[in-house]
């Protein structure tokens, strides 16, 4: 009886997290096949236009949103986090939020 509450406690934490690795996924297979296209540019294009403007920062990673077509790039400096939204298409900064 405790592995069956055990194992539905452990179930219950990654039940929830599920849809939003497959939307993630979908998103990444997504950019590949946009890149394909040549409809958005490569990750590393865009991460070499905005790296070298945040230097002092950690980079924790990228996100990509299919239905915007733009990438947000996460960093982090004295605690505070900042995200930078860029268009895939173009690499234009969409806008910084910290």
């Amino acid at each position: 009886m405790k592995k069956l509450a055990a194992s539905l406690a452990v179930l219950a934490l990654v039940l929830p997290a599920a849809p939003a690795l497959a939307q993630q996924r979908s998103d990444q297979g997504e950019a590949r096949k946009e890149m394909r296209a040549g409809n958005v540019l490569s990750l590393r294009q865009i991460e070499s236009r905005v790296l070298p403007n945040m230097r002092g920062s950690e980079y924790l990673g990228p996100a990509y949103d299919s239905t915007a077509m733009a990438y947000r790039l996460k960093f982090i400096r004295d605690g505070r986090v900042t995200y930078v939204d860029v268009d895939a298409r173009t690499g234009r900064v969409l806008g910084v939020s910290r």
